[in-house]
């Protein structure tokens, strides 16, 4: 471990204190840079888990009963802090997720804009009314918290995830269990100070870390309300039966495997900027991430030469290293589960025309995760790479006829998370936009993910649950309708009948209404 940086000791924050779990087993936790082991991580408790839900249960009466105003004091508390901190928080996400400093202060940034966006909550949760349904009877929709909710995060957006889910969780009135990954838990003690420092009231937030038993403590929990995760699709899909089993609500993300439509049109400059960010930004493991590239034949050897020269050129190495563009994967096993991909891509067939493994490295990276930009040509839509996720830096390059040709494919899919298509053709463009089966289209974008405004989040496996992350679903989702009838009268005794005539009641009361409808 490096001289300069202490053993991290990873701890839970529980009902607004940090705890040092004891009499449980500790996961290493890595610097993917170098291999080095810099910390370790408590695998909590069930004892935890339910102390966790116990602190948010008891807090969540007086919280969401605390006036909105005050909650929004709180979200511009937190967004400041993390202003005033955003280089520690960056450095947090670099160290042990092994992102790229750029990029991890572009993800603490992305954040800081969420958390903009929570605080128009005031704004978003407004409820509806009508009034004159009949005579002097009004309707009113209002939105309301629901209670305990918990999040699980991956490894790769430690940040962007506590976005997605805490700010418009608690905002709305919720209380929050975040459970974040082994591999990625340092930005959230980073947090947790955060929420200390800004005098967040005990249990609105707590952190939980360790494995799926964590959430398992959830499910079934007549105090939990809701569960939250961005992951894998077989995790979502045993997430989701457990919530089913459960009756919680669930918001579950899943994995991807994305497209790049290359038409015959495209601009060449601006295509293989954003394919670099796209294919090898957080070194391919997000879930917007292209993995396909589709070209129609018109330019499909040309595109090929172009794009084995730009990747060649993009320098792998230590995530906190400026001049480096691509930081290693996050751990050994995904480096060999990316590695078994290749060989499997080559033993189907294809054709591995940049082969990114191995690159040198100076020899304090000797033992870090790296695999640089790979490149698969000539791939059909059966074999393995083309259709599995494979969460690294491969790309499968792919010859379509045309556009109706892509759009089948991409219906194919079991994904359904994002597409991008390159193109000046306004008829492509509208046509793709309307007939791509998925959640999130990209114009002239390689990575076609939502501003904080707007929702977050694919279709078919992509996706498990009907709202989506951060925007008026993020909203939808923390939140549950309430319908009002509200019968009004003078004191007179007046009341207005079904004829709209006025009609006069014994002992001043309005007549009973014998409809299951209000009239």
């Amino acid at each position: 471990m490096s001289k300069s940086m202490e053993f991290i000791k990873i701890k839970n924050f529980i009902d607004g204190e940090w705890v040092e779990e004891t009499g449980v087993d500790f996961v290493p936790l890595y610097n993917p840079s170098t291999g080095e082991a810099i910390g370790e991580v408590p695998l909590s408790s069930q004892a935890t888990s339910l102390a966790a839900v116990e602190s948010s249960y008891a807090a969540y009466d007086a919280w969401h009963k605390t006036p909105i105003a005050k909650r929004m004091q709180y979200i511009f508390k937190m967004r400041q802090a993390m202003i005033d901190r955003i280089e520690a928080l960056a450095v947090a996400i670099a160290v042990d997720q092994a992102k790229h400093i750029s990029e991890a202060r572009g993800e603490v940034q992305r954040v800081i804009e969420i958390l903009e966006t929570a605080s128009g909550i005031p704004t978003l949760i407004q409820g509806e009314t009508l009034e004159g349904i009949a005579g002097n009877i009004n309707g009113r929709v209002i939105k309301q918290p629901i209670g305990v909710f918990g999040g699980i995060a991956p490894f790769n957006f430690p940040a962007l995830v506590f976005g997605w889910f805490i700010p418009f969780a608690i905002g709305v009135g919720n209380t929050f269990i975040f459970k974040p990954s082994t591999q990625s838990p340092y930005f959230m003690q980073k947090m947790g100070d955060i929420f200390q420092d800004i005098g967040l009231p005990k249990g609105v937030i707590n952190i939980v870390h360790g494995n799926r038993s964590v959430p398992e403590t959830w499910y079934e929990h007549p105090k939990m309300s809701g569960v939250c995760l961005v992951g894998s699709t077989p995790t979502a899909k045993k997430i989701a039966e457990g919530c089913g089993r459960g009756g919680k609500r669930s918001m579950l993300l899943g994995g991807a495997k994305n497209f790049l439509v290359v038409m015959e049109d495209y601009q060449k400059d601006l295509f293989l900027e954003n394919y670099v960010i796209s294919c090898f930004g957080s070194a391919g493991q997000r879930c917007l991430a292209g993995s396909i590239v589709a070209a129609v034949p018109e330019i499909y050897d040309e595109l090929i030469e172009s794009l084995i020269e730009v990747s060649k050129g993009i320098k792998v190495g230590d995530a906190m290293d400026p001049d480096v563009y691509m930081g290693p994967v996050i751990s050994a096993d995904a480096k060999k589960k990316i590695e078994n991909y290749i060989d499997i891509g080559i033993e189907g067939g294809s054709n591995l025309v940049l082969d990114g493994r191995n690159p040198a490295m100076p020899a304090k990276n000797q033992n870090g995760y790296f695999i640089g930009p790979t490149i698969f040509t000539d791939v059909t839509p059966c074999r393995t790479i083309a259709q599995e996720e494979i969460f690294g830096p491969v790309v499968s390059v792919m010859k379509i006829s045309g556009l109706e040709d892509v759009l089948q494919l991409i219906r194919d899919q079991k994904f359904g998370n994002g597409a991008c298509i390159f193109t000046q053709n306004l008829y492509y463009t509208e046509r793709f936009i309307a007939e791509a089966d998925v959640g999130m289209i990209g114009v002239n974008v390689g990575i076609p993910a939502p501003h904080p405004y707007l929702p977050f989040g694919g279709i078919k496996d992509s996706h498990l649950g009907t709202d989506k992350v951060q925007g008026k679903d993020g909203i939808d989702f923390f939140t549950q309708n309430k319908i009002a009838t509200i019968r009004f009268a003078p004191p007179t005794g007046q009341f207005v009948g079904e004829d709209g005539k006025k009609v006069v009641a014994k002992d001043g009361k309005a007549p009973a209404v014998r409809s299951c409808v209000a009239q």
